[in-house]
């Protein structure tokens, strides 16, 4: 078989990889503190006809080497973890980090998730919990009759109920090593995996992590002009592999008719 087929089909194997992350990227635009996802490729193994540095004669060497490149791959995806624009609310629930950090999340399969998503609410009990009803660690509870909450930028929550100031508790956030490596499962949410480290928790504000911003939450830092552009080479780059496809194709049928 003529390698430039099975090196064109690599090609188009990484675009479309490209064109996937980009759409998922595209289609999460709105969606509250997404971190927009970067694919990652490198090239494939090489078949070495004559190493560089090889006796061409008895007194020369070969400058450069006569090798040929397989194709490339998809090595892996990244998260950008810069932080979006924040954008006020009327919900005075809502929380953003202007800075390093994540809420925790108690699932209720006991695990402990991570999200930048500050976009809270209360259930029936009085809970404050994230928009598909978990629970936000440590787990606050605002009392009956709450005429308002107030979280300060360091994440002390207070509650005035008949005129009186009552404290209810301490939002906690972490931040990780890495926390590009987190573990995404879905609904705005992470788990912490090898690659991520432990997290380390603290206050709001102490040891490198955010302030809280009240009545803000996070938008996507995706940018939807840069994915279009990304896009746009993504299509070109698929493009260009079907015609060496062709190109190959045509080659071999006039091999066969010699």
């Amino acid at each position: 078989m003529i390698r430039s087929l099975w090196v064109a089909k690599t090609g188009m194997d990484v675009n479309q990889a490209n064109l996937d992350v980009i759409a998922h990227n595209l289609a999460n635009a709105s969606t509250v503190a997404f971190k927009r996802v970067k694919p990652n490729f490198e090239d494939l193994l090489y078949q070495t006809v004559r190493a560089p540095g090889a006796q061409t004669s008895e007194q020369s060497q070969s400058p450069t080497g006569l090798q040929f490149g397989s194709g490339a791959r998809i090595l892996g995806t990244s998260r950008v973890l810069n932080q979006g624009a924040l954008s006020q609310t009327s919900n005075g629930l809502d929380v953003a980090i202007n800075g390093n950090g994540f809420f925790q999340i108690n699932l209720p399969t006991g695990v402990v998730a991570y999200t930048r998503d500050g976009n809270f609410t209360q259930d029936n009990q009085g809970q404050i919990t994230n928009m598909a009803g978990y629970v936000v660690a440590p787990g606050i509870t605002v009392p009956s009759g709450a005429e308002s909450v107030t979280i300060s930028e360091f994440g002390q929550i207070t509650a005035k109920v008949n005129g009186v100031t009552q404290q209810l508790g301490q939002l906690q956030i972490v931040n990780f090593i890495n926390p590009a490596g987190l573990e995404s499962i879905g609904g705005n949410l992470y788990v912490e995996s090898v690659a991520s480290g432990a997290p380390t928790q603290g206050a709001p504000g102490a040891n490198g992590l955010g302030v809280l911003k009240q009545g803000y939450v996070e938008q996507s830092n995706v940018s939807v002009a840069e994915e279009l552009i990304n896009m746009i080479q993504s299509h070109r780059g698929y493009d260009v592999n079907t015609r060496v496809v062709r190109a190959s194709d045509e080659i071999l049928q006039r091999l066969a008719q010699v």
